[in-house]
């Protein structure tokens, strides 16, 4: 199995409260530190200092780890444009040594774009404009040096684009989908991505989810095509510790009011969390990422690493293969 930790910067935390959650998860051996792309909190508390821009955060850290990969889980396709996102994202894994990973989304949070002043359509133009980013990001990380990419959609125009910086990885970056969302999602997923995430939900729910994503992927051929199979990882929120007194202290912020839908948590011991994880791998995950809520709590980090992950296996970073044939992609909601 493999482990990485999940973190929601947006309700309150630094740059360097994230440099020091990110080192202390490579020191414990997580194989990978992804965060939330958000611009605000989503609750009564203001998240104070105030939000941190993923992908700036996400550069820096790659200059001041050496192992652990780095990425969203997600990133807002109504944040930024397809061009310079594939453009940023490449030049992070150049920074990272090819340590990079996009997990990438419709959107959903209403509030931070009025905000922050950014443009949020239906729910039906997101969707739409989340498959022609997919195309484009995916289509410039596989042209070649020398060569141009152009794209004409109906809300992206692209036109001899150098396709430069390119990735280390390649064809490019692994893309993450995640998602709830029965119908586009899992199309999606099929189209594109090279891990399907079901985030922090019942076992149950999450393998139903693991279901529609394999009969996606059979209506679009992905195995008749040679392409990869699907990394299917499962999201959990996470509140354990020594003590009961303890795992109910560390569970107090999963109760506090959020505009996030109602999520499955483990809260106990970690012998519940091994449990929990070994339930989602019996239904296809190889890949968990755990939500830890404070960055402040290393002390929750250096529990999880010392009493879950030696159970479990596999868990140590590995190296991610990117065969020459695989297709990227992705999408979330």
């Amino acid at each position: 199995m493999r482990v990485a930790v999940f973190t929601e910067p947006h309700r309150g935390a630094s740059y360097d409260d994230q440099l020091r959650f990110a080192r202390a998860a490579e020191a414990g051996g997580f194989e990978g530190f992804l965060r939330a792309d958000h611009y605000q909190s989503m609750g009564t508390d203001p998240g104070l200092p105030g939000p941190t821009d993923a992908w700036l955060t996400l550069a820096a850290l790659a200059r001041e780890t050496t192992r652990i990969r780095l990425g969203t889980l997600v990133t807002s396709a109504t944040f930024r444009l397809p061009g310079p996102l594939a453009v940023m994202v490449a030049q992070v894994d150049q920074m990272s040594g090819g340590r990079v990973e996009l997990g990438i989304g419709a959107g959903w949070y209403e509030r931070e774009h009025t905000s922050y002043g950014i443009p949020f359509p239906d729910v039906g133009e997101r969707f739409d404009r989340l498959g022609e980013q997919l195309d484009v990001i995916t289509g410039l990380w596989r042209t070649p040096v020398g060569e141009t990419y152009s794209f004409t959609g109906k809300h992206y125009h692209l036109v001899d684009a150098p396709a430069l910086p390119e990735p280390i990885q390649r064809p490019g970056p692994p893309v993450i989908v995640g998602g709830r969302g029965p119908r586009r999602t899992p199309e999606l997923a099929a189209r594109y991505a090279d891990e399907f995430n079901m985030p922090f939900k019942s076992v149950a729910e999450t393998a139903a989810a693991y279901g529609r994503v394999a009969e996606a992927c059979d209506r679009h051929g992905r195995a008749a095509s040679g392409r990869a199979p699907l990394v299917l990882s499962a999201g959990i929120s996470v509140a354990i510790g020594r003590t009961d007194a303890e795992a109910r202290r560390r569970a107090a912020p999963l109760h506090a009011m959020s505009a996030l839908p109602p999520e499955e948590s483990v809260v106990g011991s970690p012998a519940q969390l091994v449990d929990r994880i070994g339930e989602f791998a019996a239904v296809g995950a190889t890949r968990v990422h755990l939500r830890l809520i404070d960055l402040a709590d290393l002390d929750h980090l250096e529990l999880v690493a010392a009493e879950v992950l030696p159970q479990l296996g596999r868990h140590a970073a590995l190296p991610v293969e990117r065969p020459a044939g695989a297709v990227t992609g992705g999408s979330t909601a």
